[in-house]
């Protein structure tokens, strides 16, 4: 009996997992590497310190909100870099535009958190010279929960743990980048 319960939730597992995954794209990234437009201005670096425009699809049902992180696990202070958290994007908005901040280009009720950088906003890609080339991690995460209880001088680790505990389904697009 045991058995063939087992098969059957195994069954019902698989079949659940046939849906569409959630994914994550940007006309802005090419090749895989930022544009000269999302580099860092600072820190040694020469850029536009710009979002690259972002949307994704496929979010799960009972999706209530959306955040969007940029995170590097191979920044060399032993716990990686926060360049960017954005949260309590409604769920009805599936893009964000280049270059969106808190004063332009972010939807009404949209919290960007507070980035390694020490304040809120994005912060561009900035590895130090002659290292090979950091992972760049933008990741879009579908939430139970219409908004978090957070504001924009919660650090990405705070951000990151309530992410972790109300996400429904997260999607990655990973860009490397050195100098």
């Amino acid at each position: 009996m045991f058995h063939r319960l087992a098969i059957a939730t195994l069954a019902l597992a698989a079949a659940g997992s046939a849906k569409a995954e959630m994914t994550i794209s940007s006309p802005d990234i090419r090749h895989a590497t930022f544009e000269k437009a999302q580099v860092l201005n600072g820190f040694g670096c020469t850029g536009g310190n710009l979002s690259p425009a972002l949307a994704w699809q496929g979010a799960p049902e009972g999706t209530k909100s959306f955040a969007v992180t940029l995170y590097d696990p191979d920044a060399p202070t032993g716990s990686g870099w926060w360049h960017w958290t954005v949260f309590n994007i409604p769920a009805g908005v599936t893009e964000l535009p280049a270059g969106a901040t808190a004063k332009t280009g972010l939807p009404a009720g949209a919290v960007e958190g507070r980035t390694d950088f020490g304040k809120p906003g994005y912060g561009g890609a900035c590895p130090p010279e002659g290292a090979k080339p950091h992972r760049y991690e933008f990741r879009v995460y579908a939430l139970r929960v219409e908004t978090l209880p957070l504001d924009q001088q919660a650090s990405g680790a705070m951000v990151g743990f309530y992410l972790k505990a109300s996400s429904l389904a997260e999607a990655k697009l990973e860009v490397s980048y050195g100098r």
